[in-house]
């Protein structure tokens, strides 16, 4: 299949910057590779260690034999509605891979936070370093050298691009990502985002908001909006690491756990023990990384992925910058209308054809690269190809021709827009990227002026005494990694959205970040260089004009003297202490910038 001339250049120009990296990454994994199965250079002793918890059957598998032997890294807690499945998922492998002759053993665990606990909470402060946080606990648990393939059960925010540093920097060894699946679907996403603007007008009380955010969040599974835990799902597929078809499949069921064992016995297959050979950072290369920013923007993805698309893509000796985005955006069509960028959640959107639909329509288009290695095989035709159950057996047909719902899911010949959701802005004010898929038209460009905050509860004070009620661009800075871990600040969206639904001219400024369900309220984040760094942000003053244009792509200050003031700097004190934040001080002092993946991993490079 040919690609577009416009998405070959982006790629032949990601390769040619990358070299650098690229070319001393793959020479690392490969002699790595050479080396053979690893634990043949173990000593008896170390050997012992590794095997003196198992049973006698693997024992002498792991021991005596070649067969392979998976290294589980798990994200299981059972606080995470999404990752609670996950409690008996290391058992079902460990059966799996010793009837394939094989074994497995959960090499370790990493920690797994929630976004939607740590909301306008302090700990979310903590959630973007736990990226970081992850692939070093899945590097320790690696470190052991005992493996021959390695599992990674993970979903969430975080977690996911975490767990792919991890599997790109182990890029030597195979990587298979093993959903969970999302929740069956609960109260409708309107309705309770409808609710939340309700409470933040005070028109009901804490009660009746409790009810409905239980009766959104009710089971274990991910949650069903598009939100960046499902964009993670979605990436996994369109970059090769999930088995076709496994990811929005409902936890418990029949399926599920056969997709489960099918990703045990592939792991196995695709060892160097075998003929299939497949190492994950021979997977993770720049084709697979286009291939996931064109299903970004396809969808309508969340707004986190620009930062971990870039972490992630740097651990494979990958450079990939906001300009390539931005420039695969005016590429590729908006296909989806899932919340928050439509009324449908995750569940009818795969009952409407799902991403084996989506991928099948981008390869026509030549918006795709097909020609990439996947842990399914060779080609990315596989994913278009969906799991079912046969006479008790899984077996993958071909997806749907054509879409279930023109509604949620469109052709790429006939999409919601001509372009995907995410636009790069530059002006005086910096770089920075605003969600223009689930933004009304008549709203993406706002000139306004600035009311300057440095904490959001400033800003929920703000709202609360009526100080908002006019056209106004909100500045929250002093909120990027350096300043305090570049918090998610969500939970503005409710206030701003009733402003907006006022008839206001609302639009937010930060170097913070949004959730990857926000929106509606245009939203320019991601600036960079932030306010902590000495940004132009920092130069703001109450009052000044600031035009927001998500269809030019321009974020600017209009003031005369705007280049000649002097940057503020802010008291961060309350930074510093409290739910585990004076742990990740040396991570504050230590980040890079948003545009380089806000990473402590890479910041140095």
């Amino acid at each position: 299949m040919t690609v577009r001339a416009e998405l070959q250049a982006v790629t032949d120009r990601i390769i040619e910057r990358s070299k650098p990296l690229r070319e001393p990454y793959l020479d690392r994994i490969r002699r790595a590779a050479d080396d053979g199965p690893h634990r043949k250079a173990l000593s008896c002793g170390n050997m012992a260690h590794v095997t003196a918890g198992c049973g006698t059957a693997d024992k002498e598998a792991i021991s005596f034999t070649d067969a392979g032997n998976i290294g589980i890294i798990t994200a299981y807690n059972d606080m995470l509605s999404a990752h609670k499945p996950y409690e008996t998922f290391p058992e079902m492998i460990r059966a799996e891979a010793r009837a394939a002759g094989g074994a497995a053993q959960v090499a370790g665990g990493v920690p797994a936070m929630c976004d939607g606990v740590t909301q306008g909470q302090p700990g979310m402060e903590l959630s973007l370093f736990s990226r970081d946080v992850i692939a070093l606990a899945a590097g320790v648990g690696l470190s052991h050298n005992a493996y021959d393939a390695a599992m990674y059960l993970g979903i969430c925010d975080k977690i996911v691009p975490g767990l792919v540093i991890a599997a790109a920097t182990f890029g030597h060894i195979p990587a298979v990502f093993v959903p969970a699946g999302p929740m069956p679907s609960g109260l409708p996403n309107d309705e309770k985002a409808r609710v939340r603007q309700q409470f933040a007008k005070g028109e009901i009380g804490r009660d009746e908001l409790l009810k409905a955010e239980m009766a959104s969040y009710h089971s274990p599974g991910t949650c069903t909006f598009y939100g960046t835990a499902n964009t993670n799902q979605m990436l996994m597929e369109f970059m090769g690491l999930h088995l076709p078809g496994a990811s929005f499949v409902n936890p418990g069921t029949e399926l599920r756990d056969a997709l489960t064992k099918a990703a045990t016995r592939r792991a196995l297959q695709i060892t160097a023990a075998g003929n299939e050979f497949t190492p994950c950072g021979e997977v993770l290369d720049e084709r697979a990384f286009v291939n996931g920013m064109v299903g970004l923007h396809a969808t309508g993805g969340s707004t986190n992925l620009i930062l971990h698309l870039v972490a992630m893509a740097r651990a494979a000796g990958i450079a990939i910058t906001w300009e390539d985005m931005s420039d695969l955006s005016s590429l590729t069509p908006l296909m989806a209308k899932v919340y928050p960028n439509g009324l449908a959640d995750v569940n009818q959107f795969h009952a409407a054809g799902g991403l084996q639909y989506m991928i099948r329509e981008l390869l026509s288009e030549g918006l795709l690269h097909e020609d990439v290695r996947t842990v399914a095989g060779e080609g990315l035709t596989h994913y278009t190809k969906e799991p079912t159950i046969e006479n008790g057996e899984i077996t993958w047909k071909d997806g749907p021709a054509d879409s279930g719902n023109d509604m949620i899911l469109r052709p790429a010949a006939s999409p919601f827009q001509a372009t995907g959701g995410l636009t790069l802005l530059t002006g005086n004010l910096g770089t920075a990227v605003i969600k223009t898929s689930a933004v009304k038209p008549e709203r993406r460009v706002i000139e306004a002026p600035a009311r300057i905050f440095h904490d959001q509860a400033d800003v929920k004070a703000a709202f609360n005494a009526g100080e908002l009620e006019q056209d106004v661009v909100c500045v929250v800075r002093f909120q990027g990694p350096q300043a305090n871990g570049m918090p998610e600040l969500h939970s503005l969206t409710p206030l701003l959205g009733v402003l907006q639904d006022k008839g206001f001219k609302v639009a937010l400024v930060t170097d913070g970040r949004m959730s990857g369900a926000s929106g509606k309220v245009p939203a320019a984040i991601h600036l960079s260089p932030e306010a902590a760094d000495g940004g132009p942000i920092a130069k703001l003053r109450d009052g000044d004009l600031i035009r927001v244009d998500g269809e030019a792509g321009t974020l600017e200050v209009l003031a005369e003297d705007f280049e000649a003031r002097e940057a503020v700097t802010a008291d961060l004190s309350a930074n510093q202490f409290g739910i585990g934040r004076e742990l990740f001080t040396a991570f504050r002092q230590n980040v890079g910038p948003a545009e380089g993946g806000a990473s402590v991993l890479f910041a140095a490079e």
